[in-house]
């Protein structure tokens, strides 16, 4: 069993060997760090960048160096990855830095639409009923848009809007047909996230009407429990290792990375 997604304090997660150390505890084969990063020069993603420390552009170097400390230190694999919010704008830029930078695996992800994040509830609470159906319209055009973009290996949380009671239960079958259109005829492998899935939301990322649609179209899946500390993790796991037994799932490596989980 390996965690493709995890953070730590390079962007807004716990320190790299912490994090390491509850993997190892949770009897986990790998480990992947894929801390956040924001390429956008626009002026309201700058900031948020500035606020969370989402700037993995600049320190990667350094964090790498970390992680090759710890591969020698633990007895397990240390992947060395990124998670980057996506906008079609930022197309080239994210090119770019990935070309440069030689990640083992690149996770991409949509955390904002209309330059508000889907998991903030107060964004959308005054809108109506149609305002909040072209919420999730746009959210679908830009996962789409992610997915074609074959710049990812992994797309994060593909339903993300689910942990938002405003925008829950919006997404249609034709959505989900759509992105698994797209994931079907891509390299990218999206994720089950594990990230609220033991909160009072119990929010599993894909939900279950959209992992069946995923699954009618034969496209693979990946795991990460989105772990930003590490008491969070070995729990998060353990469910991870259940829902792919429950639902008859074997994981894939993103990019090839060796064994399945």
């Amino acid at each position: 069993m390996r965690d493709f997604h995890v953070h730590s304090n390079y962007s807004d997660g716990d320190f790299l060997r912490s994090m390491v150390r509850a993997a190892e505890t949770a009897g986990l084969d790998g480990i992947g760090f894929a801390d956040h990063c924001n390429v956008a020069s626009r002026e309201r993603p700058e900031s948020m960048r500035g606020v969370y420390g989402f700037n993995l552009d600049l320190t990667y170097e350094r964090r790498r160096r970390g992680i090759e400390r710890l591969q020698s230190d633990f007895d397990l694999e240390i992947y060395d990855a990124v998670e980057m919010d996506y906008d079609p704008r930022d197309e080239a830029a994210i090119d770019t830095f990935l070309s440069e930078a030689g990640f083992e695996y690149a996770i991409g992800s949509v955390h904002a639409v209309d330059g508000n994040n889907v998991q903030v509830a107060s964004h959308f609470a005054a809108m109506s009923d149609a305002e909040r159906d072209a919420v999730v319209d746009r959210y679908f055009d830009r996962l789409v848009a992610l997915v074609e973009s074959e710049l990812f290996d992994i797309a994060a949380h593909v339903d993300l809007l689910e942990r938002t009671p405003p925008l829950r239960g919006r997404a249609t079958e034709a959505h989900y047909r759509r992105v698994a259109r797209a994931l079907a005829d891509s390299r990218t492998v999206p994720e089950v996230n594990a990230g609220r899935a033991l909160s009072d939301a119990g929010v599993v990322h894909p939900a279950e009407r959209f992992l069946t649609v995923l699954r009618d179209h034969d496209v693979a899946v990946t795991v990460g429990t989105d772990s930003h500390h590490p008491d969070e993790l070995p729990d998060r796991a353990a469910f991870l290792e259940d829902f792919l037994d429950e639902w008859g799932l074997e994981a894939v490596d993103p990019d090839g990375l060796g064994t399945d989980a």
